[in-house]
């Protein structure tokens, strides 16, 4: 168990008499990015609520590089940094304020404050807007600072609740930069509904939903998770459809062009070599054939249902 940073068993908790999560069991035992996935209210924010030690839980452990997070929250606290989904930032305060007022919250000894508030604003790029106050900061920026004061202390995990929410394309891929370069130092679970976010970023993927957890994998097992039942075929030679259709496993064939051809197959995992066979020899000229991939959206609305 010391050799993971996260290790969660068998959580569960519950609001008055409604089970919010319910069986959470969940091990991060390297550097990366893991994407928490989930659509709202399946349970995400309060999965994460208790792993950074904001609630605590009804049932299970939650244990953070070795440290039980209920009989020592400070000791477990101290390997956290947790960005909600509205940063909690002191607007009236210049970047350097904010910054240094969380690395003395964070217990960081007092002479190592100053080159812990430099390092971390120069990390996040905001050193230039150092003596800027928050409220005159863009919405990237603010993310930024955010993102700052979750790191500054070094700490093991971080996590991110919604990160990129509400930010323009240009800020968002900043902001994803910005995970990803963290993510090389330390374990980053990175919580979002948006699938998108999760398939450009994440290595691993948990998917919460009704309180319990449908899938957790890798993005690679993900993305196949629904076998795709279809394949496009370019033919030099055009077949009739009626030809196609007595391919044993062709179940269907659109004909999108001149030469390319959607056939609907079964789960046949040999079909492509029976398509490619029969293309030879009846002459077809068959130059490519690519099977579909499964949409995010898909996946998900199956994994969710």
């Amino acid at each position: 168990m010391s050799d993971n940073i996260v290790t969660i068993e068998n959580l569960s908790h519950r609001y008055s008499s409604a089970w919010a999560i319910q069986n959470i069991n969940l091990k991060i035992d390297r550097k990366g990015i893991l994407g928490l996935l989930g659509s709202n209210g399946a349970g995400k924010s309060t999965t994460m609520n208790i792993l950074c030690g904001v609630l605590n839980q009804t049932e299970g452990n939650v244990y953070i590089c070795g440290t039980d997070m209920r009989k020592n929250p400070k000791q477990a606290k101290k390997q956290i940094g947790f960005l909600p989904q509205h940063p909690p930032l002191h607007l009236e305060s210049t970047i350097h304020e904010y910054l240094t007022h969380c690395a003395h919250l964070r217990r960081i000894e007092r002479s190592k404050v100053k080159q812990a508030v430099e390092e971390v604003k120069v990390k996040c790029d905001v050193a230039h807007f150092s003596d800027r106050l928050l409220k005159n900061l863009s919405g990237g920026y603010r993310q930024r600072v955010g993102i700052a004061q979750a790191i500054i202390h070094k700490p093991q995990l971080v996590v991110l609740d919604e990160p990129t929410n509400g930010l323009d394309p240009n800020q968002i891929l900043e902001v994803r930069k910005l995970i990803r370069e963290i993510a090389e130092e330390r374990a980053v679970i990175f919580s979002t509904h948006i699938l998108s976010e999760v398939q450009v970023l994440c290595r691993d993927i948990v998917m919460i939903e009704k309180g319990k957890i449908v899938f957790a994998d890798t993005m690679e097992a993900f993305n196949n998770y629904i076998e795709p039942n279809g394949v496009q075929v370019w033919f030099g030679n055009q077949p009739t459809k009626d030809a196609l259709l007595e391919i044993p496993g062709v179940k269907d064939a659109t004909f999108q062009s001149e030469h390319l051809v959607r056939l609907v197959i079964d789960k046949d995992p040999s079909i492509c070599e029976k398509i490619i066979e029969v293309s030879v020899q009846k002459g077809w000229r068959m130059r490519e054939i690519s099977r579909e991939k499964s949409s995010l959206d898909d996946i998900f609305k199956q994994l969710s249902s």
